[in-house]
């Protein structure tokens, strides 16, 4: 992996070493006897990876002349004021004069294959291929830079996308030399990918190439050996969550929390890319709902989105003193009652429970008890926001008036800050908070691949995702009905605004509905997706885009039979055996479930083994085998 060195990075997660390659060696002596920093080691994550890394900083010296390099090799001019468009030429032009380099010292043996991944290494690329470098090159971009841009300023992004002025657009938003290397970057590659479906349309309109091949995003997929051990970490962890509602709520709790269920979102505060204006207007609609119908469900929902604050507030932090005042009372007085009861037990006798607990024990709990007393409503934020007053999901609750009152069924903890094992709040990091919610909510409107959901998915946590997001995109692509495993897909591409919020209210609403044991059901059937997930199944489609890059740089040397990739030739995830045919017959007709009820259709062993056997041989990369029939729920998309 190449990429740009920081020192604290590097000090922090490269373990140093010497490259094992000599002719990497020799390409980084090169640069390092031409007043170049270069350093190589392993970069202490999953895999340890070796990387180059390339120090800006110390090459800036040569920028203006790069800068001419640039212009004379492609008319591409950068403005002096752009920092991280400056530092990309840097980095590209180190880039490319290693590979120079680096074929000198091969001579074709082997061939080298260059994956650049976004505008800001795409300048390597172009300048590569502009010096006529022996070398196949793959270009990925994850998302436009212009559409990210349109989406941010609330365009109708999606039903105009063959109407934008795409020079004008980018030259209003003073990213026009951006647009221009990303767009040179897209035209120069070998090959060109990107990560789902919806930004293959998107980058065709944007960008003027057809991606040559979808490259979803995968994830190190670790399955427990023990089948329910991810069950059993979902009740630990919820059990954490639940430590943290009865401080922030505390005086306010006056519902069962074993009746409650925590929803969340999380990701960059993007308002409206993120889908949080659409959710908050459905938690309204929910938390009506939940009303009318008499539940006994509370929801407590957490928006975890990194935003201005100065602090944690008071409020926030007196509830879980509070909370663990309350906490080593009860202990005390347990102590006392428990060593009481035994003495009494020894003599023979059954204890008077009028005289086992004395009035001072019955004072400190009665002063324990006033001290959980609270005038006002439980806080909606858990830090002091900078900008309260014009923060979007702070107007927006107040308009929808949402303000965690005894009345409401549905409670909002907004958690401006990402989650840390170290918090005085919420102790929990990312991960066993994922675990230990319910249902992950994530109706995003610009959202190229989106991990949140996909997160969710490895980890057996049903999620809200949106057609308009590459996840969606390709689990209904490769589900045969999505919401059946836990994946829930609003659609926000071909409904009203309107329309999508009120099937993302009856979704939650429906989950809402769900007995324990059905939730249970749900989520083993959502942890098995996980295999379609696994990089060792999604890996297949970059190799393929090298194999492709490679017969197309080296044509001599490398053939490839098909050019075409057929990403869902042939397969299909079928519908649960154990679900009704008819979704009527899915849910009861009232909100109410006995916990005891039994499903006498689902057997676990025998329903995974069925899904495990149909997940086999998910993605064909070229034509469909002679001879192989489809089965009836397979659909050749």
């Amino acid at each position: 992996m190449m990429g740009p060195y920081y020192e604290h990075n590097f000090k922090t997660q490269v373990e140093k070493c010497e490259p094992p390659n000599q002719a990497i060696k020799a390409a980084m002596d090169s640069l390092i006897n031409n007043g170049c920093q270069v350093h190589f080691g392993r970069w202490l994550i999953e895999g340890s990876p070796y990387v180059i890394l390339f120090d800006i900083g110390a090459a800036a010296w040569n920028l203006d002349r790069w800068k001419g390099d640039l212009w004379n090799a492609c008319s591409i001019g950068l403005p002096y004021h752009d920092r991280e468009a400056n530092d990309s030429l840097i980095f590209g032009s180190l880039v490319a004069w290693f590979f120079k380099e680096l074929t000198d010292q091969l001579q074709d043996k082997p061939n080298v294959i260059a994956h650049f991944h976004e505008w800001q290494a795409g300048t390597g690329l172009v300048l590569s291929r502009s010096r006529k470098i022996p070398l196949a090159t793959v270009f990925t971009t994850h998302a436009t830079l212009l559409g990210r841009y349109l989406c941010a300023g609330n365009a109708d992004f999606y039903n105009n996308l063959d109407k934008f002025n795409i020079d004008q657009e980018a030259g209003e938003r003073q990213i026009y030399h951006r647009y221009c290397l990303e767009r040179a970057a897209v035209h120069c590659a070998h090959v060109f990918t990107t990560v789902s479906q919806i930004t293959a349309v998107e980058a065709n309109h944007m960008l003027h190439r057809q991606p040559d091949v979808v490259t979803p995003n995968g994830l190190n997929v670790r399955k427990f050996s023990a089948m329910h051990e991810f069950q059993n970490l979902h009740s630990m962890n919820k059990a954490k969550i639940q430590e943290f509602v009865r401080g922030h709520f505390y005086g306010h709790l006056d519902f069962n929390l074993e009746k409650t269920l925590f929803f969340f979102i999380a990701g960059r505060y993007e308002f409206s890319n993120k889908g949080a204006d659409l959710f908050l207007e459905s938690l309204s609609r929910l938390n009506y709902l939940l009303r009318v119908h008499k539940s006994d469900v509370t929801v407590v929902v957490f928006f975890i989105m990194p935003a201005k604050t100065n602090n944690f507030n008071v409020e926030s932090l007196k509830g879980q003193a509070v909370r663990k005042q309350l906490w080593d009372t009860a202990q005390s007085v347990k102590e006392k009652f428990g060593k009481r009861l035994y003495e009494s037990l020894l003599r023979g006798e059954i204890p008077d429970m009028s005289k086992i607990l004395d009035r001072d024990d019955f004072t400190i709990m009665k002063r324990a008890i006033y001290a959980t007393q609270r005038h006002s409503f439980p806080p909606v934020t858990t830090h002091n926001m900078l900008d309260d007053s014009t923060d979007p999901i702070l107007s927006n609750i107040r308009r929808i008036g949402l303000f965690n009152g005894r009345n409401d069924r549905v409670k909002i903890v907004f958690h401006p800050e990402f989650l840390s094992s170290t918090s005085p709040l919420l102790p929990m990091d990312y991960e066993e908070f994922v675990r230990g919610c319910h249902l992950g909510v994530f109706p995003s409107y610009y959202e190229p691949w989106g991990y949140t959901p996909g997160e969710c998915t490895v980890m057996g946590i049903p999620s809200v995702t949106t057609n308009l997001s590459g996840f969606g995109c390709f689990m209904e692509e490769h589900v045969s009905d999505p919401s059946e495993y836990g994946i829930y897909i609003v659609d926000r591409r071909f409904r009203s605004a309107d329309e999508s919020c009120s099937q993302l209210t009856q979704f939650m609403f429906s989950f809402c509905q769900q007995s324990r044991r059905q939730r249970i059901i749900q989520r083993n059937r959502t942890e098995r997706l996980s295999d379609l997930l696994d990089w060792r199944y999604l890996g297949r489609f970059y190799m393929h885009a090298r194999h492709l890059a490679l017969s197309r740089s080296f044509p001599g040397k490398f053939k490839m039979d098909h050019l075409n990739l057929a990403p869902t030739q042939g397969f299909r995830y079928p519908r649960p055996a154990s679900v009704p045919p008819s979704p009527s017959a899915s849910l009861h007709s009232t909100p109410h479930h006995s916990d005891e009820e039994d499903d006498d259709t689902y057997d676990e062993e025998e329903e995974a083994e069925r899904d495990r056997q149909n997940i086999k041989a998910p993605f064909t990369l070229g034509a469909e085998p002679e001879g192989k029939s489809k089965q009836p729920l397979e659909n050749g998309n």
